[in-house]
């Protein structure tokens, strides 16, 4: 094994492992803590919050600015320096480069559609973000000539983008805000319970589909060699989180 394959491997698990504890964080807040939350009295929210949720943030804002880091570096050596990114690594064109910056661009887009009316239905800007990636996924292969692992692992940067911009543009900042608020013996804004729920639910979405782009990124079943394949995944990785969701409201202690 190569210096530099050695490294490769290092820092791909340390860009799992990262990822893992990130994905994780959103999980148990989402699965676990936010239904517990609205099941408990008002004391022990308080409790509980005050208890669990500083300590929490510290790991989610670690783990998530470690996987953002260790992913750039994978993507800089293993897809632009060594060449994963066009089919058949052939020479970047213009669209190449214009397909990247749309793909780190794309986060505005995501936060002005949050931001918006749209973003208070879940299934319509669930819609409009599956048309969204769709479109994404056929120009990165028609304009930007990307491979199959090229235009996977991509989609997995945008979605990483958006996790880690959510976490501290909106998830972060609001829970400190409310916690300060709790502390103070006053009631939360609504308005930031509510935005902190719908990025973290947002983040919730785009991680199991995140994870599979991580790895698959890395395997590229040559048998799954279509844009349809990755669609597909997507939307089975959503009606996943939406049926874990809705159980979690349900489960009973």
């Amino acid at each position: 094994m190569e210096v530099g394959d050695f490294f490769a491997v290092l820092f791909r698990w340390a860009h799992i492992v990262a990822g893992l504890l990130f994905v994780g964080l959103g999980w148990w807040f989402n699965l676990m803590f936010v239904p517990f939350s609205l099941s408990a009295d008002a004391e022990t929210r308080k409790n509980t919050m005050l208890g669990l949720v500083p300590r929490a943030l510290f790991w989610f804002r670690w783990s998530a600015i470690y996987t953002l880091v260790f992913g750039l570096v994978l993507l800089i050596f293993v897809f632009y320096v060594g060449g994963e990114t066009i089919e058949g690594q052939e020479a970047w064109t213009a669209g190449s480069y214009i397909m990247v910056g749309v793909v780190f661009l794309l986060y505005r887009v995501y936060v002005l559609l949050a931001n918006s009316t749209l973003g208070k239905n879940n299934l319509a800007i669930a819609a409009v973000g599956f048309v969204i990636i769709a479109a994404l996924v056929y120009c990165m292969i028609e304009v930007g000539n990307f491979s199959y692992r090229g235009y996977v692992i991509h989609a997995g940067v945008l979605f990483g983008i958006v996790m880690v911009g959510n976490v501290f543009e909106t998830i972060v900042p609001s829970q400190k805000k409310i916690l300060e608020a709790l502390k103070a013996g006053t009631a939360p804004d609504p308005q930031l319970i509510a935005k902190v729920s719908q990025r973290g639910m947002h983040n919730m979405y785009l991680s199991v589909p995140l994870l599979w782009a991580m790895l698959e990124a890395h395997t590229a079943v040559p048998a799954a060699n279509s844009w349809l394949y990755l669609m597909a995944v997507i939307l089975i990785g959503w009606l996943a989180v939406y049926f874990a969701m809705k159980k979690a409201q349900k489960v009973k202690v």
